[in-house]
């Protein structure tokens, strides 16, 4: 089986690396460049017409959409335990996946671009701080869900590595208030010290480094 990830450093194409070092899968990795908007380039465009990253193209079929992604994933590297074994469980997995891609990341993007949202010239600052009080809000889900526990389920899963995207995007935005939540950036050091994350941290540096010397 031929697996192929299009990736690009920072964004969260780092959860489904995550899990594919996790489940010891063989798999290729296409850095894209999102600084030179290489996603908008046809080539990639005619790869995938959504031109975004993640991508995932298993034997020359693609697959978009981190729910999507790391579902698959988690089934077809079922000894890696990625997802909870009891199908309601699963199911809540796959929940709080679909839960960081509409409910945490849309607010992440706001802090990234705000003239997407709002292109009125000194708005920039009222866009940020409305996407930190909601991200704030959608956090202290996790809050709540997190206290006394090492990881959403009784051991490490998908959701866990998209969660802790999240949580590293919004300390790359310097969101302070961020700090206040324990449980969460507990959770976070855990993920952080695994060696599929340090090992996706350590590639995004090398890729960072190799984008830097061609540009």
């Amino acid at each position: 089986m031929q697996i192929i990830l299009y990736y690009a450093p920072i964004a969260c194409s780092l959860v489904p690396y995550v899990s594919l070092t996790e489940a010891g899968a063989e798999f290729e990795v296409r850095p894209i460049n999102l600084k030179t908007s290489q996603q908008m380039s046809p080539e990639y465009r005619a790869l995938n017409p959504k031109h975004k990253v993640p991508m995932l193209v298993v034997d020359g079929q693609s697959l978009t959409e981190n729910t999507a992604i790391n579902t698959w994933i988690a089934r077809t590297f079922p000894k890696a335990n990625l997802m909870p074994k009891d199908p309601w469980l699963e199911l809540q997995a796959i929940s709080l996946m679909s839960w960081c891609a509409s409910g945490v990341h849309p607010f992440l993007t706001r802090h990234n671009n705000p003239a997407k949202v709002c292109e009125v010239p000194g708005a920039e600052a009222s866009v940020r701080s409305h996407a930190t009080a909601g991200l704030m809000d959608a956090l202290s889900y996790a809050e709540k869900r997190l206290a006394g526990r090492e990881f959403f389920f009784d051991h490490f899963t998908s959701p866990d590595a998209h969660f802790f995207w999240c949580m590293r995007r919004a300390q790359l935005f310097e969101i302070e208030e961020v700090a206040e939540l324990k449980n969460c950036m507990a959770h976070f050091e855990r993920v952080k010290a695994r060696p599929s994350v340090q090992k996706v941290l350590a590639f995004e540096k090398s890729v960072l480094d190799g984008f830097a010397k061609a540009a």
